[in-house]
């Protein structure tokens, strides 16, 4: 809309510029040259006026013989040359709307003068007295009625220069009307297009804003699946597998006393039911239902240290407190993926897992000295830690320090977590 209307605005101003230019090219400056040379035609008819007064004169004033009347020829002749230039050149620069009858009755008017100032001077070398009296008779009222129809000429292109004039001035009052209109287009058009964009942007937000909540959602529904799916997995595995495997431990160490044979299928029961207890653990931490937070780490990290070995510099900080079983599971879930993420990708021998108890928070750190995030940063893990994070309304955040490696830092606030459930319990 914005080209459109600078397109149309431009085509418009051209043609009235277009309009300006021959208004002043082809009206104005060719009237003011015709003028001129109306002015010279002008005075040229002054000059042959002034000429014959005088040829007339010299008889009135004369004491002696009458200065012969041939003897004005010359000078005649050459006001008539120089008449005939000025007439041919205004002819050439003469305004368009002059008529075509115009033109003609002016240059035949002059050229029946000039006939008859020719036959004057013919007369004259037969008898001067008759010349003069066709001079008074014929030759004036021809030059009054040339000099009558200069000034109508000159007058027509005064009127017409007054009009040039009025016409310009109204184009530039247009055009300078056409600009605040223009520029005041624009600004409503400019206005319309951006509220149209920030409704456009704002619709685009919320859309994204529920996308993203939806996707939120969706994840802690799969992250409370899978913790529900794992909870029931592992007590399957601790209460009737590891209850059969117990009981079948139970039954070969009684059946060993007899049969030395059976000590073999005793040793891979019991590393049997020592693999479906870890795996119970890993699936589900029960030690977290039974010790808390702090118990389960310091179950799972001595643990992880003999099975990747890396090593694990534990420190708590703080007056410990019981959390919600929420808080503890994602906090526990998040410590896991973190030191996951170390033993795959950062290449360090050491790790340190830091946790603190604050007035209304309790921050877990897992750090490392390895390559950093690299190829992980916005990988499945690190968007499992940030949704965990998210539900429990705490805060996570990626970093690597000056020092190198990766430090993972979450935030919970307890306070507020603990006041979340109470008002859902009300």
């Amino acid at each position: 809309m914005t080209l459109i209307a600078v397109g149309v605005y431009s085509s418009y101003t051209f043609v009235q510029l277009g309009t300006l230019r021959e208004l002043q090219t082809e009206t104005i400056d060719r009237n003011r040259r015709d003028t001129l040379l109306l002015l010279r035609i002008q005075n040229g008819l002054n000059s042959v006026a002034l000429a014959m007064r005088d040829m007339l004169d010299t008889e009135a004033i004369s004491e002696g013989p009458a200065y012969p009347m041939v003897a004005w020829k010359p000078q005649f002749r050459r006001l008539r040359t120089d008449l005939e230039d000025a007439l041919a050149q205004e002819r050439k620069v003469s305004v368009r709307d002059r008529t075509s009858g115009q033109e003609a009755y002016l240059h035949e008017s002059f050229r029946q003068f000039w006939d008859a100032l020719d036959r004057v001077f013919e007369r004259s070398e037969i008898d001067e007295a008759e010349a003069r009296t066709a001079i008074r008779l014929s030759l004036q009222a021809r030059h009054a009625a040339i000099s009558t129809a200069v000034a109508r000429l000159l007058v027509q292109n005064n009127e017409s220069e007054q009009a040039a004039a009025s016409r310009t001035r109204q184009i530039y009052a247009g055009v300078q009307t056409n600009v605040y209109v223009f520029l005041a287009a624009m600004l409503i058009v400019i206005v319309l297009t951006s509220l149209y964009v920030v409704q456009y942007n704002r619709r685009m937000f919320h859309q994204v804003e529920q996308f993203s909540d939806q996707r939120s959602e969706l994840a802690q529904q799969l992250i409370g699946m899978q913790e529900n799916a794992f909870a029931a997995i592992s007590r399957e595995l601790h209460d009737d597998f590891g209850q059969i495997l117990t009981a079948i431990g139970v039954m070969l160490q009684r059946a060993d006393r007899k049969a030395g044979d059976l000590m073999e299928v005793r040793e891979v029961v019991q590393a049997t039911l020592d693999k479906v207890r870890t795996l119970s653990r890993a699936l589900h931490p029960v030690v977290l239902d039974e010790v808390g937070l702090e118990g389960a780490f310091d179950d799972y990290l001595p643990g992880f240290e003999k099975r990747t070995g890396i090593e694990i510099h534990y420190q708590k900080k703080g007056e410990p407190r019981e959390l919600d079983r929420d808080v503890t599971i994602h906090l526990y879930r998040v410590m896991q993926e973190a030191l996951n993420n170390v033993a795959k990708h950062s290449g360090s021998k050491t790790a340190r897992v830091r946790l603190e108890y604050g007035r209304e928070t309790v921050t877990l750190e897992i750090a490392d000295r390895g390559r950093g995030l690299g190829k992980t940063r916005g990988g499945l893990g690190m968007v499992s830690m940030r949704e965990r994070a998210g539900m429990v309304h705490g805060n996570i955040e990626f970093l690597e320090p000056e020092q190198g490696g990766t430090l993972v830092r979450v935030t919970v606030p307890v306070l507020a977590r603990e006041t979340v459930r109470v008002e859902h319990a009300e």
